[in-house]
């Protein structure tokens, strides 16, 4: 999912998916999808944090993507790609594992053209507000709990005496 075209300059101009940990399998569609988009990808970079495997380039469209690396001054949870016609482009990388209903929301906001959080700014208040819905969540099943032992919803009502 990438920023509406015309958006202002952002840290982030979109979100990426993957399904897997496996570069090598899912760079190549990355890079279908947005060669169209953006001019031939010449290169991407990843931080070294969250992939066991970094391949050196990767097949796509005919060509070679070269893909290099960094453990230091690159957000963990960023991917930069570089093309000729477009220059620089920095996606969230959204955690393979990650909840539909999350990535979903991570996808809208990194697109967001009013955002100003970092990619790993942007995991950590999605982390917060899962932990902040679970917490509601586990408050309204108290709840319901004391409501139903207090006499509650599944309280059956005392038959009445009748007058004879």
């Amino acid at each position: 999912m990438l920023a509406p075209a015309g958006a202002p300059a952002a840290l982030i101009d979109g979100a990426w998916w993957p399904r897997s940990r496996n570069l090598t399998e899912q760079l190549p569609a990355l890079v279908e999808c947005l060669d169209p988009l953006w001019g031939r990808i010449t290169r991407i970079a990843v931080s070294r944090t969250f992939w066991p495997v970094i391949p050196g380039a990767v097949p796509a469209h005919g060509h070679m993507v070269r893909v290099g690396w960094s453990n230091a001054g690159q957000d963990p949870h960023k991917l930069l790609l570089l093309s000729h016609t477009f220059g620089r482009w920095d996606l969230l990388v959204i955690p393979p594992e990650t909840a539909p209903a999350t990535a979903a929301r991570l996808m809208a906001t990194a697109t967001d053209p009013s955002r100003s959080l970092t990619a790993t700014g942007l995991i950590h208040e999605a982390e917060r507000f899962r932990a902040a819905a679970e917490a509601a969540s586990d408050s309204d099943s108290l709840r319901e709990a004391v409501w139903d032992s207090e006499g509650g919803a599944d309280k059956t009502p005392a038959t009445l005496p009748h007058d004879s």
